[in-house]
């Protein structure tokens, strides 16, 4: 336990670290209920699974981004802790099995050395923000969303008006009004538009309240046609407000934001937000997109030589793994992870080959799959060669045959039923019965082990 003591360059994360190293030795001890422990320990990361004595970690990457580096930490920290399992979810995490409680320190601080963290990736917190995979080459999109997504992650980290809150609350960014990244289920969502205002071109949002699933779906609110983007972080912070003093505490199932908003009424949750505005320690909060945009650059690597002919399977991959991106000459790559179950020798071999031939970043998606964007067009065959080598080039992404599914009875506590067994045998289905839908994206299979 010494090492992050003196290895961590964040004093904050590594207070974080040691008070939960602290909190579970006094649960331990029997000094600290299970109930306060609980909620202790789910607004880091750390969620019991189904079989006794372990936990499922939950490791928070904002809008799905993962650099080769972070890939490689991750990889080594499954590699000691767990399994060598690597679960993509459906809020674009990463989540790992079979952890010791009394080990979880450890693990948080050797993934802090590269800048990955657990912290309210689980719990009654601001949940990890959501982004379009494709924000930065959606050729429709009016701007990348990316660095507002990574602001709005990183001003409500370890804030205190959201770390105790009645549930949950969960936030999306869609890259156009395709709504690629499911504004319209969140309890907020935003759409990027441009207006011209005073003869400039201006950015903005619109701006979705109030939608979810579960057994009681709701689909969203449209609250703002357009908000400036200096007022994004001041209306989520009202927002947050509101949910926490208003929202339902003693009924679980009744505490999540569409609920009030329903209960209120939505002229009077919004009449409340703007009463709230007036308390907040900023009327404008600025983000500076420019700079990062700035620092975005294509690659531009040596053509490989290929080692063979790639035949018929590699032209049917390319009908459906293969995105334009708006950057000429260059596409991306979708990769389609069935179950979103993948292996550390896999994750390594991805982090190389996206550090050589990419821009050195893979995305997370909302389908349990990635994203390898920035690709230059003439390496799509090499790519697909490095891929099939390490089993990762099934064709049907995005596709009626690349069905989402939770881990259901497998690992997770509220599981009822098998859904990741009942979505292997689908996908066989469809592969081998009805395979000219593979290209139909319009129609989605989701498959839930619970009620909710």
């Amino acid at each position: 336990m010494q090492s992050f003591r003196t290895e961590l360059e964040n004093p904050i994360v590594e207070r974080d670290i040691l008070e939960l190293e602290r909190k579970i030795a006094l649960f331990k001890e029997g000094k600290i209920d299970e109930e306060k422990f609980r909620s202790l320990r789910l607004a880091r990361g750390v969620y019991g699974q189904r079989q006794p004595g372990v936990q499922m970690i939950r490791i928070k990457l904002p809008y799905g981004r993962v650099t080769a580096p972070q890939l490689r930490r991750i990889s080594k920290v499954s590699e000691e802790y767990s399994t060598g399992r690597l679960h993509i979810t459906t809020r674009q995490d990463i989540q790992i099995h079979y952890v010791s409680l009394d080990r979880t320190p450890q693990l948080w601080a050797e993934l802090e050395k590269d800048d990955v963290t657990l912290r309210e990736a689980c719990g009654n917190t601001v949940r990890n923000v959501t982004a379009s995979e494709l924000a930065g080459i959606d050729p429709k999109e009016p701007f990348d969303v990316t660095p507002f997504a990574d602001a709005t992650f990183r001003y409500f980290l370890r804030n205190p008006i959201c770390q105790e809150m009645g549930r949950k609350f969960k936030m999306a960014f869609s890259s156009s009004e395709d709504d690629t990244g499911l504004s319209y289920l969140h309890d907020l969502g935003f759409i990027p538009k441009i207006k011209e205002i005073n003869g400039k071109q201006v950015r903005g949002f619109k701006v979705l309240l109030g939608g979810g699933l579960g057994s009681q779906p709701r689909h969203a609110d449209l609250v703002y046609d357009f908000l400036e983007t200096d007022q994004l972080i001041p209306y989520i912070e009202a927002v947050l407000r509101i949910f926490d003093r208003h929202g339902e505490r003693a009924r679980r199932n009744k505490a999540r934001m569409k609920f009030l908003v329903k209960d209120l009424g939505l002229d009077a949750f919004l009449e409340l937000v703007e009463q709230e505005k007036k308390a907040l320690p900023f009327a404008s909060y600025p983000i500076d997109a420019a700079s990062y945009e700035v620092a975005q650059s294509l690659p531009n690597p040596e053509k490989p030589e290929l080692k063979s002919e790639l035949g018929l399977d590699y032209e049917l991959w390319k009908l459906t793994n293969v995105l334009p991106q708006k950057q000429e000459g260059y596409v991306a790559i979708g990769v389609r992870v069935p179950l979103g179950d993948f292996y550390i020798s896999q994750a390594r071999a991805l982090a190389d080959l996206i550090e050589k031939y990419a821009n050195n970043e893979l995305r997370f998606t909302l389908r349990q799959n990635f994203l390898i964007r920035d690709v230059r067009e003439d390496l799509v065959p090499f790519f697909y060669q490095e891929l099939k080598k390490i089993g990762l080039a099934e064709r049907g992404y995005n596709s009626l045959g690349d069905i989402t599914a939770c881990p259901g009875t497998d690992t997770c506590n509220l599981g009822i039923a098998s859904s990741t067994g009942i979505a292997s045998e689908l996908e066989k289905v469809i592969f081998n019965e009805y395979p000219q839908y593979l290209k139909n994206q319009d129609l989605v299979i989701k498959i839930s082990g619970c009620m909710n």
